[in-house]
């Protein structure tokens, strides 16, 4: 029994049409729209609420937590709002929560100003350096959890948790397909691209969300239910569940975001199949830089990138057999055979008419 899982990242343009993020937008500018949707009381306890009590919802502010010299929180710069999914037995369950969210998420921002925009990066801005700066306690904080301290890159990144994960697996299966994911990772990220823009003009590639975070940051991690049970490793492949609904959760992190909810049914069935398949023998415990470098400049016109993605692929698809969500395929078929990524498709638009905000304002 496999139960799936999506987590999406929504940038905005405000009222003037301009990127909104931390620098220009107040956490209660975001909270006034994530105050006037619903709340669903059977949502919990699979979902999280957290310590600071932001995640209260489906949609919840992505940002950076301020501290006083205490676990008090007193700020959270915000980034944007982050739609999260109830746990689902099938892909289209999670896909059809995800669209009816996002729905409502367009319709309460729209009567404040804001516009969703896909972006996996900040156009604009390069990094993140909180402002007034780290006091003691938020340094020891950081210091004590490794991920926390590339703070820098994921306050300038937007992009998915797909969640996947399958009844009754021992953790070491689970840390195995962990593993195996990281590996394939520079292979299949390609498939969502869509971070074309860096320092106000066109990149050099086709995802700078990938060419910057991963290897730092880890493409998956693994939930698993005692402290003994960790890899130690930095970036980190597993973490302690936090709620009994995380233990044994597999999240892929290294996509960029998708404005078209289809490719993330797409990705979800292409993770499923690698978890059936057995023939694939490539681990990893930690994500290869260079290689994903490498697929972020050239995505599927390198032609190791594009034989190994087809080889994922097929076998994705031969694990998965009768199973109607091998169906979901079809839309990466196609972004393999045209070797066409979404990034393509802004990188046109912003030659045509030469504004990035312009070019957002055509997604979703």
């Amino acid at each position: 029994m496999f139960f799936f899982g999506i987590e999406h990242e929504v940038a905005f343009l405000n009222h003037e049409g301009k990127f909104a993020d931390f620098s220009c937008t107040k956490f209660a500018e975001f909270n006034q729209i994530v105050e006037k949707l619903p709340i669903y009381p059977s949502d919990y306890p699979q979902l999280r609420v957290g310590d600071a009590g932001i995640k209260k919802k489906r949609w919840y502010i992505e940002g950076f937590e301020r501290f006083a010299d205490s676990e008090q929180v007193i700020d959270c710069l915000a980034k944007g709002i982050e739609i999260r999914t109830t746990i689902h037995s099938n892909i289209q369950g999670a896909i059809t929560e995800l669209t009816e969210s996002f729905r409502l998420l367009r319709e309460v921002a729209a009567s404040f100003g804001f516009l969703p925009v896909l972006s996996s990066f900040h156009p604009y801005k390069l990094g993140f350096d909180p402002q007034p700066p780290l006091n003691d306690y938020e340094i020891r904080q950081l210091q004590a959890n490794p991920d926390e301290q590339t703070a820098n890159i994921y306050m300038v990144t937007y992009g998915p948790d797909l969640n996947i994960s399958v009844a009754g697996l021992s953790y070491e299966r689970v840390i195995d397909i962990g593993r195996k994911l990281t590996y394939y990772s520079p292979y299949i990220v390609p498939f969502s691209y869509s971070s074309p823009f860096y320092n106000g003009d066109l990149w050099s590639g086709l995802s700078v969300r990938t060419f910057v975070r991963t290897g730092k940051r880890p493409a998956a991690l693994v939930f698993v239910q005692q402290p003994e049970q960790l890899i130690e490793s930095v970036p980190s492949l597993t973490k302690i569940a936090r709620i009994p609904a995380e233990v044994g959760r597999i999240e892929f992190k290294a996509f960029d975001s998708c404005d078209d909810f289809s490719i993330y049914a797409a990705l979800l069935a292409l993770l499923k199949g690698l978890v059936l398949d057995e023939t694939l023998q490539g681990r990893a415990t930690i994500p290869d830089p260079g290689l994903h470098q490498l697929s972020a400049k050239s995505g599927f016109d390198n032609e190791d990138i594009l034989m190994n993605a087809t080889k994922v692929l097929q076998a994705a698809e031969v694990a998965l057999g009768i199973d109607p969500d091998m169906n979901f395929l079809t839309p990466l078929k196609l972004i393999l055979e045209q070797r066409r990524t979404k990034s393509h498709e802004l990188i046109e638009v912003f030659q045509r008419v030469g504004s990035i905000e312009e070019t957002l304002r055509q997604t979703y």
